[in-house]
């Protein structure tokens, strides 16, 4: 590749004009990203090294269609449409986007995405799925590292709809951005983190509530039964929809969260987990309370009470713990 393709980067087609995508790593995760773009319609390459890849990727595939016939297929969705080629790169040769499902190494990471660099068509994202790596620590031996975009997904990929989408400190603006816009017309729902924190959100959250799991286990204060219990039977019923922060500002009653933080926040201090709380300064304070009234716009408490409502009744039906429930 010339000089000037790196020092001058290409310019990717529109998101919306996107027909195929390169799948690098066909674990569980890099299947699942393989069988979510089929079910959307698009040309898919994958590569994986490992034994067997080709086999065992098809069978997951197999065993993911059902689930996607059902939520629905896109137009030209097939899975006649994958092709699983002998090199990496022969796999991106032709690729509109790139997305990599390595295991987590950060220097099989960072040696894989400086191939994929390399590879590539020039400008075309190339995003991976780590589940933790800032892509600033994975992005120093690339050529071209303003194309290099984080994109976490959560397993399943083709039925959990949430992708974390953040850049490294060399990558473009125009990469997130663009990045953030293809997950969305491939049918994500799309977070766009305006700066990297390790683990990005949604696994930081999951690991605070799993290593207080771990400490009341390991102290005799709780069964893994009773826990997992006290999240399907309690709060994950209402997270399902709703989320922690706006749950929790239903718990102000009609003061919202401006009377919940008000009321509770001395209850920061007491020794509830393990984890050290934050101090709630007017700071803290005014940006939770202004952060919950953009959530719910124009819905006052009494309409965010009944969706809520109306959505653990759903949640506990889909679940079978009420009658007409799944069987």
């Amino acid at each position: 590749m010339s000089p000037t393709s790196r020092t001058t980067p290409a310019v990717p087609c529109p998101p919306e004009e996107v027909r195929r995508v390169a799948c690098v790593g066909a674990g569980v995760i890099g299947g699942g990203w393989v069988a979510h773009f089929l079910a959307r319609g698009y040309e898919v390459t994958a590569f994986d090294p490992g034994p067997d890849a080709e086999v065992r990727l098809r069978r997951l595939v197999d065993a993911a269609w059902p689930a996607l016939t059902e939520l629905g297929l896109a137009p030209g969705a097939d899975r006649d449409r994958l092709t699983v080629t002998a090199t990496l790169a022969e796999a991106v040769a032709d690729a509109q986007f790139v997305q990599e499902s390595a295991p987590e190494s950060l220097e099989l990471k960072r040696d894989l995405l400086a191939q994929l660099d390399a590879a590539t068509p020039p400008g075309v994202v190339v995003a991976s799925s780590t589940s933790g790596y800032p892509m600033t620590d994975m992005q120093t031996t690339a050529a071209d590292p303003g194309r290099l975009v984080v994109g976490h997904p959560f397993n399943p990929p083709y039925l959990i709809p949430l992708v974390e989408v953040v850049g490294g400190e060399d990558t473009r603006a125009e990469a997130v951005a663009w990045t953030s816009r293809f997950y969305e017309v491939a049918g994500k729902s799309v977070i766009t983190m305006d700066r990297e924190v390790p683990g990005f959100i949604a696994n930081r959250l999951q690991e605070a509530l799993w290593r207080e799991a771990l400490h009341m286990v390991a102290a005799g204060e709780a069964s893994v039964e009773d826990i997992d219990a006290s999240i399907t039977e309690g709060p994950g019923l209402r997270w399902a929809f709703m989320g922690p922060c706006l749950t929790f500002a239903l718990a102000g009653g009609e003061g919202g969260m401006a009377h919940m933080l008000d009321h509770f926040g001395p209850s920061l201090k007491s020794p509830w987990t393990r984890l050290e709380a934050p101090e709630l300064d007017e700071a803290l304070r005014d940006a939770m309370v202004d952060g919950c009234e953009r959530e719910a716009g124009a819905r006052d408490h009494a309409a965010l009470v009944a969706e809520r409502d109306r959505g653990v009744i759903a949640v506990l039906r889909a679940t079978g713990r009420l009658p007409g429930g799944q069987s």
